[in-house]
């Protein structure tokens, strides 16, 4: 058994700050990052997961994070996309989540397959195809450790769990990788500009990071908000699961931020309100940033060494699926638009990664091109609530060939 370093959570918090500003650097330094919107964190994040497998190469020693703060930084972000969006983008959004709802259900089934194919080019048993589709990628590393155990069962397959990790570990990471570059070739390709009036929902952009001066005090009127949000999720949450409901917390915590942003200021309009002010823009940003760095350097690489050649054929064949599926179904079906791009650099996050990621591709393209508000309210409902209930009836139908 090898050993571990464990590394305390507020430690590990701290190194989240050093990552992102690598992060930074690198992007600066190295002209593919920074002009194919390559997220700061995820420079970053990868280049200190290297680090880690280097250490465990030369000394057997595992180094863990824990992530409680990581946890934290989470529901904040998510907070924060609730108090920035408005009901009548909500209202205007509903046609495209249904469009980008039937897209991702499609598209999950086509992941699916690709795993089954893999499975039975290198004979392994049919069940583990959605361990190298929608249960690890779509689902991330949470669906993929609930179902390894399950399918290991079912199967037999002793390293089950090792392929669903390790598959949603190296989705991840090419899902931060492929959002941007994607994006980059629509907008160039198709010489796209965003709306003049857009008014950005997730960070700043860069040339606007310095228009509005940010306090003291609006920035925590901004964080008081946030965690008000995240105090009244809370309840909700428990309410849902109650009701035999399993969502994940930042749900319910991004919902009641849209409630609060659209009663609050019409009920008090004399109280100075936080949406779409500079201060909840570096909440977003601080809290996603740190997070998205903080999730890749904790990535152990080596478990994807361990498995070797199959993997990594059957996700080059997952990415070029992908990335086929994004540029010639998704970007056309959507409209063909600015916005049909910056959802195709957010399908390619959560399609291989997670809703973060999604997120993160969408905030990089939208600082250096210009605001998309819509796509940040109609992408975390797709991937992080409808999508998780219809991977679930996709999973099981392909466990039971």
């Amino acid at each position: 058994m090898n050993d571990i370093i464990l590394v305390p959570a507020f430690i590990a918090a701290t190194l989240g700050f050093v990552v992102f500003f690598l992060g930074a650097f690198l992007t600066r330094k190295v002209g593919f990052l920074r002009d194919y919107n390559i997220p700061e964190p995820v420079s970053g994040g990868i280049a200190v997961a290297v680090l880690t497998w280097v250490w465990f190469a030369f000394t057997g020693t595992e180094i863990v994070f824990e992530m409680a703060v990581r946890d934290y930084l989470l529901v904040l972000f998510f907070a924060t996309i609730g108090l920035n969006a408005r009901i009548a983008d909500l209202f205007r959004g509903g046609r495209l989540l249904l469009v980008l709802l039937a897209l991702t259900v499609g598209f999950m089934l086509l992941q699916n397959v690709v795993g089954l194919l893999g499975v039975n080019l290198f004979g392994l048993p049919n069940a583990v195809s959605v361990l190298l589709g929608s249960a690890s990628l779509i689902g991330g590393h949470g669906t993929a450790i609930a179902w390894g155990p399950q399918i290991e069962e079912m199967t037999g397959f002793a390293a089950a769990d090792e392929v669903g990790i390790a598959t949603a570990t190296l989705g991840l990471v090419l899902a931060a990788l492929i959002g941007g570059p994607i994006a980059k070739r629509l907008i160039d390709r198709n010489k796209l500009e965003a709306e003049p009036d857009g008014t950005p929902i997730v960070g700043l952009s860069y040339e606007d990071a310095e228009a509005e001066t940010v306090t003291h005090v609006n920035l925590m009127s901004a964080v008081l908000a946030a965690h008000v949000a995240i105090l009244l999720g809370w309840f909700a949450h428990q309410i849902i699961g109650q009701m035999g409901l399993k969502l994940p917390l930042f749900v319910p915590c991004l919902l009641m931020g849209i409630v609060m942003s659209n009663t609050i200021p019409y009920l008090f309009k004399t109280m100075i309100w936080p949406a779409g002010t500079n201060a909840l823009a570096v909440v977003s940003d601080f809290s996603l940033s740190v997070f998205l760095a903080m999730s890749l350097m904790s990535m152990q690489l080596w478990t994807l060494a361990e498995l070797g050649g199959p993997l990594l054929v059957v996700l080059l064949l997952q990415v070029v699926m992908t990335v086929a599926f994004i540029l010639f179904v998704v970007f056309r079906v959507i409209g063909s638009t600015y916005l049909a791009a910056v959802l195709s650099a957010g399908f390619a996050g959560f399609a291989l990664g997670a809703t973060p990621t999604a997120i993160a591709n969408m905030s990089s393209v939208t600082k250096r091109y210009g605001a998309a508000p819509l796509a940040f309210i109609v992408l975390p409902l797709v991937s992080a609530f409808f999508v998780d209930l219809a991977n679930a009836f996709a999973i099981r139908f392909f466990v039971g060939l």
